[in-house]
């Protein structure tokens, strides 16, 4: 029977090459000169992390800009990105505000997959697997179908799809 898997995953790669070059650009801006303003992706196992730090308010707005560019010319999706948070302050005038990357499909947001599938009425199932959702049905244009719906509807997260099997 047909299947597929929706996933909440970053490309990795592409993240830590962002942020390699944010801080070059970081680096060589004048605006920056004599600055700490610096980003720094943290892997522990699946909890990733980007830190920004810098030494007031605005030169950490501008740090997470420039970040920002970098992620989108990248092509990787700032929504992966959880900005909710507040800078912390450090010694002086210095700030740092860790900023955690989505990785994993929260319950929450696998139950509203799932519900939304089966309103749907289509011929297909779906089923909560740790921090992915399967969803198999008898045909593959009911699964792509199913892909469509999940792409308009779920739009605050970035969800991917894969393992796509007959």
């Amino acid at each position: 029977m047909p299947s597929f898997d929706t996933v909440l995953e970053p490309n990795l790669v592409e993240l830590r090459n962002a942020t390699e070059q944010a801080n070059k650009e970081i680096g060589t801006r004048f605006d920056f000169k004599g600055s700490d303003a610096r980003i720094e992706l943290a892997d522990k196992g699946k909890d990733k992390t980007l830190t920004l730090f810098a030494d007031s308010d605005f030169q950490l707005s501008q740090v997470k800009d420039v970040l920002m560019a970098k992620l989108s010319k990248r092509n990787v999706d700032v929504r992966f990105l959880d900005l909710t948070a507040k800078p912390e302050k450090l010694g002086g005038d210095k700030l740092k505000l860790v900023v955690p990357v989505k990785a994993g499909i929260d319950s929450e947001t696998a139950k509203k997959i799932q519900s939304l599938v089966k309103q749907s009425k289509m011929k297909v199932q779906a089923a909560i697997q740790g921090d992915a959702v399967r969803v198999t049905g008898a045909k593959k244009d009911e699964l792509q179908a199913a892909m469509a719906l999940l792409r308009k509807e779920v739009a605050d997260v970035p969800l991917s799809f894969n393992n796509f099997r007959d």
